[in-house]
Protein backbone atom coordinates (compact mmCIF):
# COMPACT_ATOMS: atom_id res chain seq x y z
CA UNK A 1 0.00 0.00 0.00
CA UNK A 2 0.88 3.62 -0.88
CA UNK A 3 2.91 5.24 2.05
CA UNK A 4 2.10 2.83 4.68
CA UNK A 5 3.76 1.12 7.31
CA UNK A 6 3.51 -2.30 5.85
CA UNK A 7 4.53 -4.01 9.44
CA UNK A 8 0.70 -2.54 10.92
CA UNK A 9 -1.06 -4.99 9.09
CA UNK A 10 0.89 -8.00 10.35
CA UNK A 11 -1.10 -8.80 13.25
CA UNK A 12 -4.14 -6.62 12.04
CA UNK A 13 -6.84 -6.20 9.23
CA UNK A 14 -6.37 -3.91 6.00
CA UNK A 15 -9.52 -1.47 6.35
CA UNK A 16 -11.64 -2.13 3.09
CA UNK A 17 -13.36 0.50 2.16
CA UNK A 18 -16.59 -1.04 -0.14
CA UNK A 19 -18.78 2.17 -1.08
CA UNK A 20 -19.63 5.69 -0.56
CA UNK A 21 -22.83 7.93 -0.51
CA UNK A 22 -22.09 11.74 0.03
CA UNK A 23 -19.54 12.59 2.82
CA UNK A 24 -19.56 9.30 4.42
CA UNK A 25 -17.84 5.91 3.26
CA UNK A 26 -18.67 2.17 4.60
CA UNK A 27 -16.43 -0.69 5.07
CA UNK A 28 -16.86 -4.78 4.43
CA UNK A 29 -18.35 -4.91 7.89
CA UNK A 30 -20.88 -2.67 7.02
CA UNK A 31 -19.46 0.15 9.44
CA UNK A 32 -19.77 4.30 8.35
CA UNK A 33 -17.20 6.97 8.53
CA UNK A 34 -17.38 10.50 8.13
CA UNK A 35 -14.70 10.81 5.68
CA UNK A 36 -13.09 14.08 6.81
CA UNK A 37 -9.88 14.05 4.55
CA UNK A 38 -12.50 13.76 1.22
CA UNK A 39 -10.72 10.56 0.05
CA UNK A 40 -7.15 12.34 -0.18
CA UNK A 41 -8.28 16.19 -0.74
CA UNK A 42 -10.28 14.64 -3.76
CA UNK A 43 -14.02 14.24 -3.36
CA UNK A 44 -15.25 17.69 -3.67
CA UNK A 45 -18.73 16.90 -4.52
CA UNK A 46 -19.21 13.36 -2.64
CA UNK A 47 -19.65 10.19 -3.32
CA UNK A 48 -21.84 8.35 -5.02
CA UNK A 49 -22.82 10.81 -7.54
CA UNK A 50 -25.04 9.08 -10.42
CA UNK A 51 -24.71 12.51 -12.45
CA UNK A 52 -20.85 12.16 -12.84
CA UNK A 53 -20.88 8.39 -12.81
CA UNK A 54 -23.74 8.33 -15.91
CA UNK A 55 -21.67 10.67 -17.47
CA UNK A 56 -18.20 8.69 -17.43
CA UNK A 57 -20.78 5.73 -18.75
CA UNK A 58 -22.18 7.44 -21.43
CA UNK A 59 -18.70 8.74 -22.82
CA UNK A 60 -16.91 5.53 -22.35
CA UNK A 61 -19.79 4.14 -24.99
CA UNK A 62 -19.53 7.23 -27.49
CA UNK A 63 -15.19 7.65 -27.37
CA UNK A 64 -13.89 5.60 -24.52
CA UNK A 65 -10.07 6.44 -25.51
CA UNK A 66 -7.82 9.09 -28.61
CA UNK A 67 -4.81 10.41 -27.82
CA UNK A 68 -4.22 14.52 -27.82
CA UNK A 69 -1.12 13.90 -29.43
CA UNK A 70 -1.55 15.66 -32.72
CA UNK A 71 -5.31 15.46 -32.59
CA UNK A 72 -7.89 16.45 -30.26
CA UNK A 73 -11.44 15.49 -28.85
CA UNK A 74 -14.43 16.98 -27.75
CA UNK A 75 -14.57 16.82 -23.92
CA UNK A 76 -10.71 17.73 -24.11
CA UNK A 77 -11.52 20.89 -26.23
CA UNK A 78 -14.72 21.50 -24.35
CA UNK A 79 -12.51 21.52 -20.41
CA UNK A 80 -9.85 23.37 -21.22
CA UNK A 81 -12.05 25.80 -22.59
CA UNK A 82 -14.32 26.06 -19.23
CA UNK A 83 -10.87 26.29 -17.28
CA UNK A 84 -9.25 28.92 -19.30
CA UNK A 85 -12.53 30.47 -18.62
CA UNK A 86 -12.47 29.80 -14.59
CA UNK A 87 -8.48 30.34 -14.59
CA UNK A 88 -7.75 34.02 -13.77
CA UNK A 89 -6.07 36.94 -15.38
CA UNK A 90 -4.79 34.88 -19.06
CA UNK A 91 -3.74 31.80 -17.76
CA UNK A 92 -5.83 30.44 -20.85
CA UNK A 93 -3.46 27.60 -22.38
CA UNK A 94 -4.03 24.13 -20.56
CA UNK A 95 -1.81 20.98 -20.90
CA UNK A 96 -3.53 17.75 -19.15
CA UNK A 97 -1.78 15.14 -17.74
CA UNK A 98 -3.40 12.31 -15.58
CA UNK A 99 -2.27 12.95 -11.78
CA UNK A 100 -0.71 16.19 -9.70
CA UNK A 101 2.94 14.95 -9.50
CA UNK A 102 2.71 14.45 -13.62
CA UNK A 103 1.52 18.13 -13.19
CA UNK A 104 4.20 19.60 -11.65
CA UNK A 105 6.32 17.45 -13.37
CA UNK A 106 5.30 18.92 -16.78
CA UNK A 107 5.68 22.66 -15.14
CA UNK A 108 9.04 22.44 -15.00
CA UNK A 109 9.62 20.64 -18.19
CA UNK A 110 7.46 23.73 -19.58
CA UNK A 111 9.76 26.44 -17.91
CA UNK A 112 12.87 24.84 -18.93
CA UNK A 113 12.17 24.42 -21.91
CA UNK A 114 10.19 27.53 -22.93
CA UNK A 115 13.13 29.34 -20.92
CA UNK A 116 15.72 27.50 -23.76
CA UNK A 117 13.70 28.60 -26.42
CA UNK A 118 13.82 32.11 -25.46
CA UNK A 119 17.63 32.41 -25.04
CA UNK A 120 18.00 32.08 -21.30
CA UNK A 121 19.06 28.57 -21.13
CA UNK A 122 21.24 28.36 -17.78
CA UNK A 123 17.44 29.17 -15.98
CA UNK A 124 16.67 25.33 -14.70
CA UNK A 125 16.67 25.36 -10.77
CA UNK A 126 13.49 25.30 -9.11
CA UNK A 127 12.67 27.17 -5.63
CA UNK A 128 10.15 25.75 -3.28
CA UNK A 129 8.97 26.10 0.66
CA UNK A 130 10.72 23.45 3.49
CA UNK A 131 8.08 20.75 4.13
CA UNK A 132 6.26 21.10 0.90
CA UNK A 133 4.84 18.04 -0.99
CA UNK A 134 4.62 18.05 -4.42
CA UNK A 135 4.78 14.94 -5.40
CA UNK A 136 6.65 11.67 -5.80
CA UNK A 137 8.10 11.21 -9.37
CA UNK A 138 11.57 12.10 -9.15
CA UNK A 139 11.24 15.93 -10.49
CA UNK A 140 8.24 16.30 -8.19
CA UNK A 141 9.93 14.94 -5.67
CA UNK A 142 13.27 16.78 -6.22
CA UNK A 143 11.31 19.91 -5.58
CA UNK A 144 9.63 18.49 -2.27
CA UNK A 145 10.54 19.63 0.69
CA UNK A 146 10.72 16.49 2.76
CA UNK A 147 13.44 15.29 3.54
CA UNK A 148 12.32 12.18 5.05
CA UNK A 149 10.78 10.79 1.72
CA UNK A 150 13.47 11.95 -0.65
CA UNK A 151 16.05 10.23 1.04
CA UNK A 152 15.48 6.31 -0.05
CA UNK A 153 15.83 7.50 -3.75
CA UNK A 154 18.83 10.25 -3.73
CA UNK A 155 20.70 11.27 -5.82
CA UNK A 156 17.20 13.17 -6.79
CA UNK A 157 17.30 15.57 -9.87
CA UNK A 158 19.70 18.57 -8.77
CA UNK A 159 18.86 22.21 -8.81
CA UNK A 160 16.36 22.77 -6.20
CA UNK A 161 16.32 24.99 -3.47
CA UNK A 162 13.95 25.11 0.07
CA UNK A 163 13.12 28.26 1.65
CA UNK A 164 11.09 28.86 5.32
CA UNK A 165 7.40 28.33 4.81
CA UNK A 166 4.51 30.53 6.65
CA UNK A 167 4.09 28.22 9.77
CA UNK A 168 3.21 31.55 11.78
CA UNK A 169 2.71 29.15 15.05
CA UNK A 170 6.60 28.64 14.71
CA UNK A 171 7.58 31.99 14.36
CA UNK A 172 7.86 33.46 17.33
CA UNK A 173 11.06 35.85 16.62
CA UNK A 174 7.85 38.21 14.57
CA UNK A 175 5.64 38.38 17.54
CA UNK A 176 2.09 38.96 16.75
CA UNK A 177 2.84 41.40 13.31
CA UNK A 178 1.62 38.59 10.95
CA UNK A 179 2.43 41.01 7.84
CA UNK A 180 6.04 41.43 8.94
CA UNK A 181 6.46 37.66 8.83
CA UNK A 182 5.14 37.49 5.67
CA UNK A 183 7.44 39.89 3.96
CA UNK A 184 10.39 38.43 5.80
CA UNK A 185 8.98 34.79 4.26
CA UNK A 186 8.99 36.59 0.90
CA UNK A 187 12.05 37.93 1.26
CA UNK A 188 13.81 34.71 1.56
CA UNK A 189 12.40 34.03 -1.38
CA UNK A 190 14.26 36.68 -3.12
CA UNK A 191 17.50 35.58 -1.35
CA UNK A 192 17.68 32.45 -2.51
CA UNK A 193 17.42 33.91 -6.17
CA UNK A 194 20.27 36.16 -5.45
CA UNK A 195 22.45 33.57 -3.92
CA UNK A 196 21.61 30.59 -6.50
CA UNK A 197 21.92 33.33 -9.43
CA UNK A 198 19.09 35.01 -10.79
CA UNK A 199 20.11 33.77 -14.32
CA UNK A 200 19.87 30.29 -13.22
CA UNK A 201 16.48 30.09 -11.65
CA UNK A 202 13.77 29.23 -13.41
CA UNK A 203 10.37 28.85 -11.14
CA UNK A 204 9.23 29.50 -7.55
CA UNK A 205 6.54 26.72 -6.55
CA UNK A 206 3.92 28.01 -4.17
CA UNK A 207 0.52 26.63 -2.76
CA UNK A 208 -2.15 29.08 -1.92
CA UNK A 209 -2.23 26.95 1.71
CA UNK A 210 0.77 24.91 2.71
CA UNK A 211 -0.43 21.16 3.04
CA UNK A 212 2.35 19.48 4.49
CA UNK A 213 3.08 20.72 7.99
CA UNK A 214 -0.30 21.12 8.67
CA UNK A 215 -2.44 23.66 6.26
CA UNK A 216 0.04 26.91 6.60
CA UNK A 217 -1.97 30.34 5.23
CA UNK A 218 -0.22 32.92 3.48
CA UNK A 219 0.40 36.20 5.55
CA UNK A 220 -1.68 38.66 4.20
CA UNK A 221 0.44 40.13 1.04
CA UNK A 222 2.66 37.64 1.05
CA UNK A 223 1.84 36.02 -2.28
CA UNK A 224 1.93 39.50 -4.00
CA UNK A 225 5.33 39.88 -2.85
CA UNK A 226 5.98 36.87 -4.26
CA UNK A 227 4.90 37.90 -7.56
CA UNK A 228 6.69 41.01 -7.53
CA UNK A 229 9.81 39.27 -6.54
CA UNK A 230 9.59 36.59 -9.47
CA UNK A 231 8.91 39.39 -11.82
CA UNK A 232 12.28 40.92 -10.77
CA UNK A 233 14.58 38.59 -11.36
CA UNK A 234 12.89 36.89 -14.65
CA UNK A 235 11.29 34.03 -12.56
CA UNK A 236 8.42 31.94 -13.33
CA UNK A 237 5.75 31.54 -10.55
CA UNK A 238 4.22 28.11 -10.30
CA UNK A 239 1.04 28.26 -7.85
CA UNK A 240 1.09 24.17 -7.20
CA UNK A 241 -2.92 23.92 -6.61
CA UNK A 242 -3.21 20.04 -6.88
CA UNK A 243 -5.56 20.31 -3.40
CA UNK A 244 -6.07 24.07 -3.26
CA UNK A 245 -7.81 24.11 -6.39
CA UNK A 246 -11.86 23.28 -7.37
CA UNK A 247 -13.55 24.84 -4.23
CA UNK A 248 -11.22 23.93 -1.32
CA UNK A 249 -10.86 27.44 -0.51
CA UNK A 250 -14.45 28.41 -1.74
CA UNK A 251 -13.02 29.50 -5.28
CA UNK A 252 -12.07 27.15 -8.30
CA UNK A 253 -8.26 28.75 -7.93
CA UNK A 254 -6.93 29.56 -4.65
CA UNK A 255 -4.80 32.14 -7.26
CA UNK A 256 -8.15 34.04 -7.16
CA UNK A 257 -9.11 33.68 -3.68
CA UNK A 258 -5.65 35.04 -2.54
CA UNK A 259 -5.62 37.44 -5.09
CA UNK A 260 -2.22 36.76 -7.64
CA UNK A 261 -1.14 36.26 -10.70
CA UNK A 262 1.21 33.06 -11.49
CA UNK A 263 2.56 31.97 -14.91
CA UNK A 264 1.13 28.14 -13.93
CA UNK A 265 -1.44 26.51 -12.04
CA UNK A 266 -0.91 22.89 -11.37
CA UNK A 267 -4.42 20.88 -10.71
CA UNK A 268 -5.60 17.38 -10.14
CA UNK A 269 -7.80 15.33 -7.67
CA UNK A 270 -10.48 17.32 -6.96
CA UNK A 271 -10.83 18.21 -11.02
CA UNK A 272 -12.94 14.90 -11.17
CA UNK A 273 -14.07 14.82 -7.00
CA UNK A 274 -12.47 11.84 -7.91
CA UNK A 275 -14.03 10.00 -10.22
CA UNK A 276 -11.27 9.36 -12.63
CA UNK A 277 -8.29 10.53 -12.22
CA UNK A 278 -7.07 13.96 -13.94
CA UNK A 279 -4.38 16.75 -13.85
CA UNK A 280 -2.68 19.52 -16.08
CA UNK A 281 -1.67 22.26 -15.60
CA UNK A 282 -2.70 25.96 -17.16
CA UNK A 283 -0.32 28.27 -18.14
CA UNK A 284 -0.35 32.39 -19.61
CA UNK A 285 -0.19 33.06 -22.58
CA UNK A 286 3.40 33.83 -23.17
CA UNK A 287 4.76 30.57 -22.18
CA UNK A 288 2.70 29.15 -25.46
CA UNK A 289 4.51 31.79 -27.95
CA UNK A 290 7.88 29.99 -28.07
CA UNK A 291 6.05 26.82 -29.45
CA UNK A 292 4.16 28.62 -32.28
CA UNK A 293 6.92 28.94 -33.80
CA UNK A 294 7.22 26.63 -37.32
CA UNK A 295 8.53 23.01 -36.01
CA UNK A 296 8.24 24.40 -32.49
CA UNK A 297 7.00 22.07 -30.63
CA UNK A 298 6.84 20.92 -26.04
CA UNK A 299 8.50 17.84 -26.36
CA UNK A 300 6.51 16.30 -23.51
CA UNK A 301 3.15 14.26 -23.39
CA UNK A 302 1.69 11.48 -21.40
CA UNK A 303 -0.99 8.90 -22.57
CA UNK A 304 -3.46 9.32 -21.10
CA UNK A 305 -3.19 12.69 -20.48
CA UNK A 306 -7.23 14.19 -21.43
CA UNK A 307 -8.91 10.64 -21.60
CA UNK A 308 -12.25 11.19 -22.67
CA UNK A 309 -13.76 9.49 -19.67
CA UNK A 310 -11.88 11.47 -17.30
CA UNK A 311 -12.29 14.97 -19.08
CA UNK A 312 -16.66 14.36 -19.59
CA UNK A 313 -16.20 13.32 -15.44
CA UNK A 314 -14.34 16.89 -14.99
CA UNK A 315 -17.27 18.51 -16.96
CA UNK A 316 -19.80 16.88 -14.98
CA UNK A 317 -18.10 17.94 -11.84
CA UNK A 318 -18.13 21.11 -12.60
CA UNK A 319 -22.08 21.40 -13.41
CA UNK A 320 -22.31 19.89 -9.85
CA UNK A 321 -20.57 22.84 -8.42
CA UNK A 322 -22.83 25.39 -10.86
CA UNK A 323 -25.64 23.59 -10.03
CA UNK A 324 -25.60 22.87 -6.37
CA UNK A 325 -23.54 26.32 -5.69
CA UNK A 326 -20.61 24.26 -4.48
CA UNK A 327 -18.25 27.00 -4.37
CA UNK A 328 -21.17 29.34 -2.14
CA UNK A 329 -21.66 26.75 0.49
CA UNK A 330 -17.58 26.48 1.56
CA UNK A 331 -17.62 30.49 1.32
CA UNK A 332 -20.98 30.20 3.94
CA UNK A 333 -19.79 27.54 6.10
CA UNK A 334 -16.37 27.41 5.91
CA UNK A 335 -16.06 30.04 8.90
CA UNK A 336 -18.49 28.09 10.73
CA UNK A 337 -15.63 25.17 10.29
CA UNK A 338 -12.95 27.20 11.90
CA UNK A 339 -15.67 28.29 14.62
CA UNK A 340 -16.51 24.64 15.03
CA UNK A 341 -12.74 23.35 14.83
CA UNK A 342 -11.32 26.43 17.45
CA UNK A 343 -13.71 25.04 20.12
CA UNK A 344 -10.99 22.22 20.28
CA UNK A 345 -8.30 25.16 21.44
CA UNK A 346 -9.50 24.31 25.16
CA UNK A 347 -7.93 21.06 25.03
CA UNK A 348 -4.50 21.10 26.49
CA UNK A 349 -3.05 18.72 23.83
CA UNK A 350 -4.15 21.69 20.82
CA UNK A 351 -1.71 23.81 20.35
CA UNK A 352 -2.92 25.52 17.07
CA UNK A 353 -5.60 25.38 14.51
CA UNK A 354 -4.98 27.09 11.32
CA UNK A 355 -6.70 27.02 7.89
CA UNK A 356 -9.04 28.65 5.28
CA UNK A 357 -12.32 27.20 3.89
CA UNK A 358 -12.85 23.45 3.70
CA UNK A 359 -8.41 22.57 4.52
CA UNK A 360 -7.43 22.57 8.26
CA UNK A 361 -4.91 21.71 10.15
CA UNK A 362 -4.70 20.75 14.10
CA UNK A 363 -1.22 21.79 15.80
CA UNK A 364 -0.87 19.08 18.92
CA UNK A 365 1.61 20.06 21.62
CA UNK A 366 2.98 18.89 24.85
CA UNK A 367 2.76 22.44 26.52
CA UNK A 368 0.34 25.05 24.68
CA UNK A 369 2.30 28.06 26.90
CA UNK A 370 5.80 27.42 25.87
CA UNK A 371 4.44 25.48 22.44
CA UNK A 372 6.67 23.00 23.20
CA UNK A 373 6.65 19.82 20.70
CA UNK A 374 6.68 16.11 20.95
CA UNK A 375 10.06 14.01 20.27
CA UNK A 376 10.34 11.86 17.03
CA UNK A 377 9.72 8.67 19.34
CA UNK A 378 6.36 10.19 21.28
CA UNK A 379 5.21 11.96 17.88
CA UNK A 380 5.12 8.38 16.39
CA UNK A 381 3.63 7.14 19.34
CA UNK A 382 1.24 9.68 19.39
CA UNK A 383 0.15 9.37 15.68
CA UNK A 384 0.50 6.11 14.05
CA UNK A 385 0.44 3.71 17.83
CA UNK A 386 -3.11 5.80 19.17
CA UNK A 387 -4.44 8.69 16.96
CA UNK A 388 -4.93 7.38 13.42
CA UNK A 389 -6.56 4.17 14.51
CA UNK A 390 -8.29 5.61 17.37
CA UNK A 391 -9.55 8.35 15.21
CA UNK A 392 -11.10 5.42 12.51
CA UNK A 393 -12.60 3.26 14.91
CA UNK A 394 -14.27 5.89 16.14
CA UNK A 395 -15.67 7.01 13.17
CA UNK A 396 -13.94 9.36 11.52
CA UNK A 397 -11.22 9.39 8.40
CA UNK A 398 -9.06 12.51 8.70
CA UNK A 399 -4.70 12.36 8.43
CA UNK A 400 -2.55 12.14 11.96
CA UNK A 401 0.43 13.73 9.99
CA UNK A 402 4.23 13.54 11.21
CA UNK A 403 5.39 15.90 8.48
CA UNK A 404 6.95 18.53 10.39
CA UNK A 405 5.28 18.96 14.07
CA UNK A 406 2.15 16.43 14.40
CA UNK A 407 -0.97 17.53 13.11
CA UNK A 408 -4.51 16.75 12.64
CA UNK A 409 -5.68 17.46 9.24
CA UNK A 410 -9.23 17.88 7.90
CA UNK A 411 -10.83 18.36 4.35
CA UNK A 412 -14.36 17.22 4.31
CA UNK A 413 -16.40 17.21 0.96
CA UNK A 414 -17.46 20.70 -0.21
CA UNK A 415 -21.37 19.53 0.14
CA UNK A 416 -20.72 19.29 4.19
CA UNK A 417 -22.32 21.55 6.58
CA UNK A 418 -22.33 22.07 10.19
CA UNK A 419 -23.72 18.86 11.20
CA UNK A 420 -20.63 16.92 9.86
CA UNK A 421 -18.58 19.45 11.51
CA UNK A 422 -20.06 19.12 14.79
CA UNK A 423 -19.78 15.30 14.13
CA UNK A 424 -16.10 15.94 13.47
CA UNK A 425 -15.67 18.10 16.23
CA UNK A 426 -17.24 15.03 18.72
CA UNK A 427 -14.95 12.54 17.48
CA UNK A 428 -11.58 14.77 17.84
CA UNK A 429 -12.42 15.75 21.32
CA UNK A 430 -13.17 12.69 22.44
CA UNK A 431 -9.79 10.65 20.92
CA UNK A 432 -7.78 14.14 21.95
CA UNK A 433 -8.93 14.29 25.25
CA UNK A 434 -8.49 10.25 25.87
CA UNK A 435 -4.98 10.86 24.15
CA UNK A 436 -3.99 13.35 26.14
CA UNK A 437 -4.62 11.27 29.84
CA UNK A 438 -2.52 8.36 27.90
CA UNK A 439 -0.06 10.49 27.78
Amino acid sequence: MHFTEMAAYDDADVPVITRGEGAYVYDSDGNRYLDGLAGLFVSQVGHGRSEIADAIAEQARELAYFPIWTYAHPRAVELADRLAGLAPGDLDRVFFTTSGSEAVESAWKLARQYFKAIGEPTRHKVISRRLAYHGTSMGALSITGLQAIKTPFEPLVPSTVQVPNTNFYRAPRHGDDLEAFGRWAADQIEEAIVQSGPETVAAVYVEPVQNSGGCFPPPPGYLQRVREICDRHGVLMVSDEVICAFGRLGEYFGATRYGYLPDMITFAKGATSGYVPLGGLIAREKLMEPFKEEGAAFLHGITFAGHPVAAAAALANLDLFESEGVLDNVRENGPVLRATLEKLLDLPIVGDVRGDGFFYGIELVKDKETKETFTEEESHRLLKGFLSGALFDAGLICRADDRGEPVVQLSPPLTCGPEQFDEIERVLRKVLTEAWDRL
